[in-house]
Order: structure tokens, then C-alpha cells, then sequence
């Protein structure tokens, strides 16, 4: 039953991918300034999204293995699988949004890169989270897990940043395209529709792979422990 409730999401999320794709390439217009370069939006303002929401997932997942990790060990290692599968799927969006940038930056600024508050804050982001990833591979120790919780903490706090930094500071990076002031957003409806059928679309793409890398990482836990386990019973 599980394994046909995965698949029927796996095909609805195929299918949206799909629409999605047709929306912003067919059926959305052009912008009246940029051009066609302007359909970078569809993909680069989503994926930012849903990098962000990824790493909300791994702030909570860390947070909560810090509180239950003495208390309830059985929680907080499920609390760390949420944690870690976060900041690695969260980590393929922010990576896409550092792809698609400086493609939209190339066309539209004439440079691929600069360093201004809003590209920068975002580098930072992923360099912590590459930073969290690398920790979780390589290192070893029973203190892992609570060096990488209290480091995906401090990686969330860049969000907020990163977030605002074209709100507090003046930056070559765009103004919000919602949220921002009085004249932004979107006019067009049918830009709005493609728009919103790409947020629906990347988001449910995301809840795939993360619960995918969750039930990953739970069964990796399983089998570290039985893997302990019968370690301490060769010795006995």
C-alpha cells in the first residue's frame, strides 16, 4: 500500500514537473524589460523557496535532537534523520539557486557574479550547510551528531538574512518580486498562474526526495544499531 500511495505521489509529481515546465516556457509571456531571460524566475525563485523551507525542516530536526537526545533517544534519532535529510535536499535547491543566479545575472547585469548582500549571505548558507554535510560524512564519534545539530542551527540563522538583505540593504540583486513595495509583484495573471503551477510543483518535487532521504536515514540508523549491537555481543 505504501509503495503504491509512493508511486501515485511520484507520478503527480512528474506530472506537475511537466506542467510547470510548460507554463513557464510556453505559456507565460515575456517580460516587458528582460525579455525571455525573465523565465529563469520559474525555477530560480522556487527553488530558493523551498531551500529555505528545507532548512527550517533541519533547524527543527536539530533542535529537537538536542532536546530529546538524553530524554528520548528514540525521537531525537528521528528528529536527526529530519535534520539531515533537510539540509541535504536543502542543499540541492540553494545549489540550483546558485546555478540559475549568476544565468540570469549574465544576461540581465552583463556579469555572472557580484558580490552584493544577497549573493553573498546565500554563498555563506550553502557553504555552512556543505560545511554540516561534510561533517555528517566524514567525521566520527559519538558527538557527532550534536556538533552537526548545533551547527545546522547556526546555518539557519542565515535565512532570515539572506531573506532580507535586499529589504535592508541596497543591493544590484532585484527588489522583492512579492513583498517588497507597493508596485511589486506580479500584473500579469498568466505570469502569476505559471508562477504559482512551478511553486507547487518544485515544492512537492522537494517533499519527495526529503521523505525518500528520511526513510533512508531512519533505515541507516536501524542498521548502525543492530550493526552496535551485535559488535557488543562478539564481545561478551
Amino acid at each position: 500500500m505504501k509503495k503504491l500511495a509512493l508511486g501515485l505521489y511520484a507520478a503527480i509529481v512528474v506530472a506537475l514537473m511537466v506542467w510547470g515546465f510548460y507554463q513557464a516556457l510556453y505559456v507565460a509571456p515575456d517580460d516587458a524589460l528582460q525579455g525571455y531571460v525573465f523565465r529563469i524566475i520559474y525555477y530560480h525563485v522556487p527553488s530558493a523557496s523551498v531551500a529555505f523551507l528545507f532548512f527550517a525542516v533541519s533547524l527543527i530536526g536539530s533542535i529537537g535532537f538536542l532536546t530529546w537526545r538524553r530524554s528520548r533517544p528514540e525521537w531525537a534519532q528521528a528528529a536527526d534523520a529530519w535534520a539531515l535529510a533537510g539540509a541535504e535536499v536543502g542543499v540541492v535547491f540553494c545549489t540550483v539557486v546558485l546555478t540559475t543566479g549568476p544565468m540570469w545575472g549574465r544576461r540581465a547585469w552583463g556579469i555572472w557574479w557580484t558580490w552584493d548582500a544577497r549573493l553573498t549571505t546565500t554563498l555563506v548558507l550553502w557553504l555552512i550547510y556543505v560545511s554540516y554535510l561534510l561533517l555528517r560524512r566524514f567525521a566520527a564519534g559519538p558527538q557527532v551528531q550534536t556538533l552537526a545539530a548545533v551547527l545546522g542551527i547556526f546555518g539557519a540563522l542565515d535565512v532570515p538574512i539572506v531573506y532580507m538583505s535586499n529589504r535592508w540593504w541596497r543591493t544590484q540583486h532585484p527588489a522583492p518580486v512579492f513583498g517588497g513595495d507597493q508596485d511589486s509583484g506580479m500584473k500579469d495573471p498568466i505570469m502569476l498562474h505559471a508562477f504559482g503551477w512551478n511553486m507547487l510543483a518544485w515544492l512537492a518535487w522537494g517533499l519527495l526526495i526529503l521523505f525518500l532521504r528520511h526513510r533512508v536515514e531512519r533505515e541507516h540508523q536501524k542498521n548502525a544499531t543492530y550493526e552496535a549491537l551485535e559488535a557488543l555481543e562478539a564481545k561478551i
